[in-house]
């Protein structure tokens, strides 16, 4: 777990994979052709808490989903790429827009889309759920499931490894 720590002391940027991740993976389908997604409500405290920290977040899916725009707009996510089907590209498109290197990165990702960028970040996040191979390559598995609760899990994990969780939860405390 040290090594997962030293790591996340690192990581100015993280950046998370929609289905799978940010939700379970399902995708349900209304007669009319749109789709509805589930976003689990501490998922997206634990980005703002990253934000709040001055660690930026980033979005890269191979979808393309107006609930996805409505959401990352309601978590003022400034890094949104849907439709990239070769994440390398957005990711690489993100690296050069913020100036950040590899080893300042951290990824989540589900499936074989997400090891292209999760073999070069410095940090790479897995869900239990996950594909096996995306276990096998993951320096860390989360213990709670995509979709529920694994995003706040990797946020609060990279906050307390850069000790900025106890004075985020100070600001609620204060209040």
């Amino acid at each position: 777990m040290q090594d997962i720590l030293a790591k996340a002391k690192k990581i100015r940027l993280v950046v998370f994979d929609v289905d799978g991740v940010l939700t379970t993976g399902a995708l349900t389908y209304r007669p009319d052709g749109s789709e509805d997604k589930t976003f689990h409500v501490q998922d997206g405290m634990g980005m703002r808490m990253l934000a709040t920290a001055g660690i930026d977040v980033a979005i890269i899916t191979a979808r393309s989903s107006s609930v996805v725009t409505k959401r990352m707009q309601d978590l003022a996510i400034a890094h949104v790429y849907q439709g990239y089907s070769d994440k390398l590209l957005a990711y690489h498109d993100i690296k050069q827009k913020l100036n950040i290197a590899d080893d300042e990165v951290a990824y989540m990702g589900d499936d074989l889309p997400d090891l292209p960028v999760m073999l070069r970040v410095g940090l790479s996040i897995s869900v239990p759920n996950a594909a096996r191979i995306m276990r096998e390559h993951a320096n860390f598995v989360t213990k709670k499931k995509g979709g529920l609760g694994a995003v706040r899990e990797l946020c609060e994990l990279i906050l307390q490894a850069q000790n900025k969780y106890d004075t985020i939860i100070q600001n609620y405390l204060e209040r």
